[in-house]
């Protein structure tokens, strides 16, 4: 099977067999028919010397003919990346030595064939009325709609309240940096819940991909709160991270997102990642001075590679304040027009952000 990344490799499988697609609805055929059935998404040499009896086939996937195939006792092989049915009433014969938690002969056989193969292998229980999905080590259950659906509202919910309160803390700190007023503390508390909303926002984007078209609504609520979201997380690291050349900007999301709960709450912790606060990072009332992305990032119609020549030249956002549409003429791909809207875009925005803090 190709390489694909362990963290997509599940949601990509999960994506093919949601509600909406054919795969889908063959599964959902052959539980109304109460037969029961195995189903290897995958076809190579190593697939066809687990396979004993049955016979070949070559033909196109539908759903009618994976339920029809089903009604035997032996498996269906389907060559997924070709949507092809290969094999059908096969008996599986895997390693027997590969460990396996399942009690049933269907299950035990599906998920010895998923390690052993690489490729996912779906099992419908006739007793049990459900369907589960082997790939690798992983062992998920496909639960109905409404079940999911409850679970991605109540995600979605959570989502809007850390999001109202990330958009607060994030105007307080755009304030205390116009004023000049920032601390660690304050910084800390932004980075730690951009990271809670965006683990919120990944568990919501796997309900919608479970979900598959029933989940069309929630998609589009889920992407509004979160338009945005990963740019302002680059923004502010690269504001604050690595001013010393101590810490690379690049490795801070991803040493983030390695955090547990318990630790992302933690201020010294999310400190010493981002490099601020001092050599312990305990530090917290410690003065600190952005660059300036995420402000100009404000400006409409800025490109960033304009944005980067700025914080080049003035180097702190105040001294970013402080320069003149003269002073601003010198940096590359800036003229007078663009020299003038961006002064002006900075005075409305320092204007704003500072009666938004005392309204």
């Amino acid at each position: 099977m190709p390489e694909v990344p362990a963290e997509n490799k599940l949601r990509t499988i999960l994506a093919q067999v949601a509600p909406g697609t054919e795969l889908r609805d063959g599964l959902e055929r052959v539980l109304r028919g109460r037969t029961g059935a195995i189903v290897v998404l995958g076809y190579d040499e190593a697939v066809e010397e687990m396979c004993s009896g049955g016979f070949h086939l070559d033909v196109e996937f539908s759903a009618t003919r994976l339920r029809e195939l089903a009604k035997m006792d032996g498996a269906v092989v389907v060559d997924h990346v070709g949507r092809r049915i290969r094999r059908a009433n096969v008996q599986l014969l895997p390693d027997a030595s590969i460990e396996t938690s399942e009690s049933g002969m269907r299950h035990r056989t599906a998920e010895r064939v998923a390690k052993q193969s690489g490729y996912p292998v779906i099992s419908v229980s006739q007793s049990m009325h459900t369907v589960a999905l082997y790939l690798d080590h992983h062992r998920h259950v496909l639960e109905d709609s409404d079940i999911i659906l409850a679970r991605a509202n109540q995600a979605l919910a959570t989502l809007e309240r850390y999001k109202s309160r990330l958009d607060e803390v994030s105007a307080t700190l755009s304030a205390l940096e116009i004023e000049d007023l920032a601390t660690v503390r304050d910084v800390v508390t932004v980075v730690q819940r951009m990271e809670m909303v965006a683990r919120i926002s990944a568990e919501v984007a796997g309900y919608v991909v479970e979900l598959g078209t029933d989940g069309r609504l929630l998609s589009l609520q889920h992407d509004e709160l979160v338009t945005g979201l990963d740019q302002d997380r680059g923004l502010i690291v690269r504001d604050y991270v690595a001013q010393d050349g101590a810490e690379c900007p690049d490795e801070v999301l991803p040493a983030l997102a390695r955090l547990t709960s318990a630790e992302l709450v933690d201020i010294p912790t999310v400190a010493r990642i981002l490099g601020v606060g001092g050599p312990e990072g305990d530090a917290v009332d410690t003065s600190l001075s952005p660059r300036g992305y995420r402000v100009l990032a404000r400006i409409p119609r800025l490109p960033l590679q304009v944005a980067e020549a700025i914080v080049a030249r003035t180097g702190t956002l105040q001294a970013l304040l402080s320069a003149s549409a003269e002073d601003l003429q010198g940096v590359e791909w800036v003229g007078p027009s663009r020299a003038r809207a961006i002064r002006e875009g900075l005075s409305r925005l320092a204007e704003s952000s500072i009666l938004e803090r005392f309204s």
